[in-house]
Parts: structure tokens; C-alpha cells; sequence
């Protein structure tokens, strides 16, 4: 048996034999009585000026003995049972013709690839993007002032949009499947402290390597990538799926996993104009703001800032008013913002930092939620539309893909800015300084501007003048859901199976990778593991 104790404070100097102490104290156990204890999440809370370890740890009992008393307290504050967590397996009994089909290979398809190729459905795999090793050089080579490829870039390519992240792997789904996607990451190279953290990241130079590892362990049991290939449509029969199109050529199959990703906008195009079944989606837009980590951190742990104890600050911070959110987003501490357009001639910002976190500048998305009410077309992309006028505006201010970029102490003013004053920006195409008006919505600077005075009053210099905002951030999350039913099917094609943040289910790398355990799980549950044989 296996106990979780929770809520555990101690100083910041506490070590883990002290966590085990307390744990077993909790449960009025002796040392004797557990097996084995370590920790099973770790936080730092900065809150009303104090700072503490937050922990839980895990016992495992060592007799019978031990379990009785331990039942005991089962069930009072901070203690409860820890169920081993269920892999999934097969249970289904039909037989599929050919080989399921998984397009796109983000963290989504990702594991809905694996998952099947661990129990035997040698899946395929379509991804319009290259292998890392080659999206990498077209990336760097981007950045570096070459030509833009529409097809391999931040948003296309495998390990999708969050292999160039921070590799966040924190989520507000409680599902216990979480916990086998870490397990599956550290098994593919992830460091194990992803096991106990609080707020788990893998960094996106580790991410892309275990990536790749799954990758190979996919066509080792028998799976199969293409890279370099699109989904280009697909064919039904009497409302059930009968075959995809890639590339214009026909790929007979049952079941087809859509995790295409939130930007993949010319296939929403050509679905829906197939009769899939889309709705537009609430999502946010808004900038990257930028602060010397230095600068955070002291506003967060004060004059313990740079302890050696403590990890690089970060923080989340939202305001609402006027029936609308301004918030903070996907913080990259010690990260730089990236160009991360998926189409010429526009611009996009997004932000990535790597495991160490080692950078001068922390940066996150300031960004404010819209909904179809503000969209410039009432059918179901108009989110599309809306995050293209804005990106395409950006790329005609600036003329070129240099990113518009404002100190905040002008934002605040409405006046223009010349210069960078001690924060420099750290986009890689370069910048040009000006102004965001006239590049996002009115309304959303002026939400933006109030939510930024709000947050100064939270954490000490978050609105000093000399910060940046670097914009525009306009894919915070898909704007579209491809509407499923309770099977996870699309309403209109039985065998189309939208999957994880693109068909909007998911939001970030967690939840997208347990979005897609979940769509495999649904062709288990109903088919047996393919034969061996060629097709």
C-alpha cells in the first residue's frame, strides 16, 4: 500500500529526511512501518512575504501492521491512498482492416501514436512538418534572417508547437493518465525531478531529445512516420470514414486521429468544406512582455532572491474587468520570445526557454480573452480571420518579420517608443520599436493596460517603464473545436477522431498528451491488435 501525505510546510532549508518526518508524524507512523518514502511534489509558496517548501510525499508501508494503521487516517486532512496508476490495454474485439491513422505529431499525436504501437496497432503516422533534426536547421536558419517554410517552423514539425516552449508540463485536468505521460517522458530521457515538481517543465533542448526517443520507440514496436506529408482531405462512406487523402492520394483506413494543432488553418479549411462539423472558440490575444529575471525574482522572493534554494521566479497573474480577462500566460523564466508565425508575411510571438532557465530575460504572454462576438465573420473560422488580420497588420507596420515591440512606460503613456532602455528584447529576427496600437484591437490594448497597472500593484516593478511588450500573441489556443461526441468521434464522420489542443480539447502539452492516450484508448477499447502482416 502506498499513502500520499500532503501539505507538508516547512522553512526553505528543510531537507527531504525532514518532509519523511513529518509525513510519518501525520500518519502517526513509526520509521520502522514505511518501506521507502520520497517526494511527490515539491512548490515554493512566496506568498505574504514568507517563503516555504510545500510537499507531499509518498510512503510505502513496509506490513500489514503498518497498512491497518495507516487506514486509520485514510481520509483526514492531507492524507489519502495512492492508486497505482492503469496503462492502458486492449480490450476490443473487432478487427481493423488497416492501420489506424494519426495525423500530426504534437504531444497529442504523440502519445496516441505510442500508445497504439505499445499494444500492437502499428499505427501511421502524418506529419506535415520534418523530423527535429531537420526543423531545427529551417527554425535556426529562419531566425538567422533565411527564408520562412511554411511547412517545417515553430507551430509544423514534429513534437508540434511545444517543442520550441518551455516544455510546461503543469495542466488543470486532475486525470491520473498525468502521471503516465511523466512517467513515459522520463522513461525517453526527461530528468525524474518532473516526477515531484510542482510546476513540472522539461525545457525545449530536452524536449526535442526525448521526442525524438519516442520517435524511434514508435517505429521499433512497429509504428510508422511519414514527415513531409499533409492531410489534403478525406473520403466517407454512408457517414463512417473510409479513407484519408494525403497529398492527394488516397490511404484507406477506419480510424484517423486528428492532432493537427492549433495552427494548422489551411486543413480546418478544407474539412470544413468537406462538411466536418467546426465551431468557433473563445481564445485570448494580446503580447509578450519581457523583465530581467533578476528583477522578478526579487519582486517575488525579495531579499532571499537568489538563494540557492530557490528556482528561477515565476508567476500568474490575471485581472478581470468589463466582462473580460487580461491574464499572464505560458511564463518562460530565464527564456527569450521566438517568431512563430506558420504563414508569410505575418507575425507572431511566442516564448521558450531551455531546461536551465539560465537566461537573462523571463517573459511570458500578456494577453486578453476574446470571443466570436469580437471575431470580423460570424461563421465558424472566424477566429482565423481574426488572428490573421492581426498578425498580417503586424507584418505591414514593421514591413518585414521584425516584431513591433513597445516599452511598457509608453504603452501605459499612448506614446511611441524609440529605444530599449535596460530590458533588452531577446526576438531573434530583430525588432522595431513603436507602438502596439494599431496592431491589436483597441480594446484589447486598453484591457491590456489595465491589467498591467493591476499587476504592478501584485509584484513590485512588473509595470516599470523599461519593460517590453514584443507582439502580437495570437495563438494562445486554437480557435476553432471539431465537435465530437461522447466516443470522441466527429459529429458527421464515425472514425474521425479530433484529438488534443487543434481540435480544441487540450491546452498545452499535458493535457494534449492525455487527450491523445484518450482517442487511442478508444480505438482499444473497441479493436484488437492488428496481425502481423504487410499492407
Amino acid at each position: 500500500m502506498s499513502i500520499l501525505v500532503g501539505n507538508i510546510r516547512l522553512p526553505l532549508e528543510a531537507s527531504e529526511e525532514d518532509a519523511f518526518a513529518a509525513a510519518r508524524k501525520k500518519c502517526e507512523l513509526s520509521g520502522s512501518a514505511v518501506r521507502r518514502a520520497h517526494l511527490y511534489r515539491a512548490s515554493i509558496d512566496a506568498r505574504r512575504g514568507r517563503i516555504t517548501r510545500v510537499l507531499s510525499v509518498l510512503l510505502e508501508l513496509d506490513s500489514a501492521d503498518a497498512e491497518a494503521a495507516a487506514v486509520q487516517r485514510i481520509g483526514k486532512p492531507d492524507v489519502r491512498l495512492k492508486k497505482p496508476v492503469q496503462e492502458p490495454v486492449p480490450t476490443g474485439t473487432q478487427r481493423l482492416e488497416h492501420r489506424p491513422v494519426v495525423v500530426g505529431f504534437g504531444p497529442g499525436g504523440l502519445f496516441a501514436a505510442y500508445v497504439l504501437a505499445k499494444n500492437g496497432y502499428r499505427p501511421l503516422v502524418i506529419e506535415r512538418g520534418q523530423a527535429i533534426d531537420s526543423r531545427d536547421r529551417a527554425v535556426e536558419a529562419f531566425a538567422a534572417g533565411g527564408a520562412f517554410d511554411p511547412c517545417s517552423n515553430i507551430q509544423f514539425g514534429e513534437g508540434g508547437a511545444g517543442a520550441y516552449s518551455d516544455g510546461k508540463l503543469t495542466s488543470r485536468i486532475n486525470d491520473p493518465l498525468s502521471e503516465f505521460v511523466l512517467r513515459t517522458f522520463v522513461a525517453h530521457g526527461a530528468p525524474e525531478e518532473i516526477l515531484c515538481r510542482a510546476k513540472p517543465h522539461i525545457g525545449t533542448d530536452i524536449l526535442k531529445q526525448v521526442v525524438r526517443r519516442m520517435r524511434e520507440d514508435i517505429i521499433r514496436m512497429g509504428g510508422e512516420v511519414r514527415f513531409g506529408c499533409a492531410l489534403t482531405g478525406m473520403i466517407q462512406r454512408g457517414g463512417a470514414l473510409a479513407a484519408a487523402v494525403v497529398d492527394g492520394q488516397e490511404l484507406p483506413c477506419e480510424r484517423l486521429i486528428l492532432a493537427i494543432g492549433h495552427s494548422a488553418r489551411d486543413t480546418f479549411e478544407q474539412l470544413h468544406a468537406q462538411g466536418v462539423y467546426f465551431e468557433p472558440k473563445p481564445f485570448s490575444v494580446g503580447a509578450r512582455i519581457e523583465h530581467l529575471q533578476r528583477d522578478i525574482d526579487r519582486g517575488l522572493f525579495g531579499k532571499l532572491a537568489g538563494h540557492p534554494a530557490l528556482p528561477p521566479a515565476e508567476y500568474t497573474l490575471s485581472h478581470r474587468e468589463n466582462g473580460r480577462a487580461c491574464y499572464s500566460f505560458c511564463m518562460c523564466p530565464g527564456g527569450q520570445v521566438v517568431a512563430a508565425q506558420s504563414e508569410p508575411d505575418s507575425i507572431v510571438t511566442n516564448g521558450m526557454s531551455y531546461h536551465a532557465r539560465d537566461g537573462r530575460n523571463a517573459n511570458s504572454a500578456i494577453v486578453v480573452s476574446v470571443d466570436p462576438s469580437d471575431f470580423p465573420t460570424a461563421d465558424a473560422l472566424g477566429g482565423v480571420a481574426f488572428q490573421r488580420q492581426i498578425e498580417r497588420q503586424a507584418f505591414r507596420v514593421t514591413g518585414n518579420y521584425q516584431a513591433p515591440c513597445q516599452r511598457i512606460g509608453d504603452f501605459l503613456d499612448g506614446t511611441i517608443t524609440r529605444r530599449a532602455g535596460k530590458v533588452r528584447p531577446t526576438y531573434p529576427l530583430g525588432v522595431q520599436y513603436g507602438t502596439l496600437e494599431g496592431i491589436l484591437p483597441d480594446f484589447v490594448v486598453r484591457q491590456m493596460q489595465g491589467g498591467l497597472r493591476v499587476f504592478g500593484r501584485k509584484i513590485r516593478g512588473f509595470d516599470a517603464a523599461d519593460a517590453l511588450l514584443t507582439g502580437p500573441e495570437t495563438r494562445t489556443s486554437s480557435p476553432v473545436r471539431i465537435t465530437r461526441l461522447e466516443n470522441r468521434h466527429s459529429r458527421q464522420i464515425s472514425g474521425l477522431i479530433p484529438c488534443g489542443e487543434g481540435a480544441g480539447y487540450a491546452g498545452g502539452i499535458l493535457s494534449a498528451a492525455v487527450d491523445g492516450i484518450g482517442c487511442a484508448q478508444e480505438i482499444l477499447q473497441n479493436f484488437c491488435p492488428l496481425e502481423e502482416r504487410r499492407d
